[in-house]
């Protein structure tokens, strides 16, 4: 017997010994597979294969298959927004939508492999349509194909000013313009403009793209004055001053034709709360100026100042009834933060330079105009009106 519990059977000499049942070991015959097995396997295998052939020529037809394409540089013009973010694709869809390329393929496969695709930036361009998927991509990068549509308006614009400049940029008519002004209900105004769009429509650079309305373009700047006076808490700082917010800005458009330099907003500002306190007329040439249409100078006639208008700040009391222009960030600030200091006049002593004399007194105030009118006898022609 064996010590391992297996029953072993022993034969002669010349015999192998042969183990039975569980324990067999024969390396040269190992089980065989039934077929059945075999032919899934090998179903499966060809299965496959059909697979990797089906999408790599796919992948070979997308890549290196001859898309559909034009030839030359195209006839036409057409214009084209390439959206901010897209991709290659993207872009290949939309010139295929307008015209521009035979098929979106021929310039998706362009875009992988040329390196000019990287300075393709969003914007507005101006195309031809039926372009060979090269001329394409090199008028998307050229920086002369590219529709800017950008205008500026300056601060202290007048109306008058941001219809001649939005004309004069884009393709907005001055009659589209003022029908829109003259009936400001779509620009969603403050209730505080009453109706007055002077004032608020924010001086900035604005983008225009083609087929922008003068709705658009002028509810965009007014919901601009809106953000800024959001952000620089107009409301709340106009009320610890004792103004209103309407207030603020008008102060602040003074400021635009009343100072020279931007140290003196702040000091300008100071002058205008003194006399207010004090029940003094403001006295400011530039709100006459705003009714009577006068440019080209700083100065007022008799005439001018002698007429009637609640503009006219030399014979009424208090702030003229709303902005006189189009105030920047830098004069509404200064109307917020005013300097300290007892002055009540101020006068620019050289219009070149924009130095200005500030006073307490009408003596002094009086020495100062001596200085301008002195200084007037020898400026540049044009320069003292």
């Amino acid at each position: 017997m064996s010590d391992s519990g297996l029953d072993l059977v022993t034969g002669g000499p010349d015999e192998p010994i042969e183990p039975t049942g569980p324990g067999r070991r024969r390396a040269d015959t190992p089980p065989r597979k039934p077929w059945g097995r075999r032919i899934v396997a090998l179903l499966v295998v060809v299965v496959l294969v059909g697979a990797v052939v089906v999408v790599g020529g796919k992948v070979k037809d997308r890549f290196f298959s001859s898309a559909e394409d034009y030839t030359g540089q195209g006839a036409g013009s057409v214009t084209v927004q390439i959206p901010d973010g897209a991709g290659g694709q993207q872009i290949a869809n939309i010139l295929k939508e307008e015209g521009v390329v035979k098929s979106a393929e021929a310039f998706y496969q362009l875009s992988l492999s040329d390196n000019r695709f990287m300075a393709v930036q969003a914007g507005y361009f101006s195309l031809r349509k039926q372009m060979s998927s090269d001329a394409a991509l090199g008028a998307l990068v050229d920086k002369a194909n590219r529709v800017e549509g950008k205008v500026t308006i300056p601060e202290g614009a007048r109306l008058d000013q941001v219809v001649d400049i939005i004309a004069a940029n884009t393709e907005i008519s001055k009659a589209d313009l003022q029908a829109v002004l003259d009936d400001p209900t779509e620009l969603d105004l403050p209730a505080v403009a009453d109706g007055n769009p002077e004032g608020y429509l924010f001086p900035a650079t604005y983008e225009v793209p083609p087929g922008t309305t003068a709705v658009a373009l002028l509810k965009q700047m007014a919901a601009k004055t809106v953000s800024v006076a959001t952000d620089l808490d107009i409301g709340t700082r106009a009320k610890a001053l004792g103004y209103t917010g309407e207030q603020i800005l008008t102060v602040a458009s003074i400021l635009e034709y009343e100072a020279n330099n931007d140290e003196d907003y702040a000091k300008v500002a100071r002058v205008l709360y003194n006399r207010l306190d004090a029940g003094m007329p403001l006295q400011l040439d530039s709100t006459v100026s705003y009714v009577s249409g006068r440019k080209g100078d700083v100065f007022t006639t008799p005439e001018e100042r002698d007429a009637e208008s609640a503009y006219n700040t030399y014979q009424n009391p208090g702030l003229p009834p709303g902005p006189i222009g189009s105030p920047g960030e830098k004069t509404i600030e200064a109307a917020l933060n005013p300097a300290q200091g007892s002055w009540l006049f101020f006068v620019a002593v050289n219009l070149e330079t924009g130095k200005t004399v500030f006073s307490d007194t009408f003596a002094e105030h009086n020495r100062a105009v001596a200085q301008l009118q002195e200084y007037c006898k020898t400026a540049p022609e044009g320069v003292c009106g």
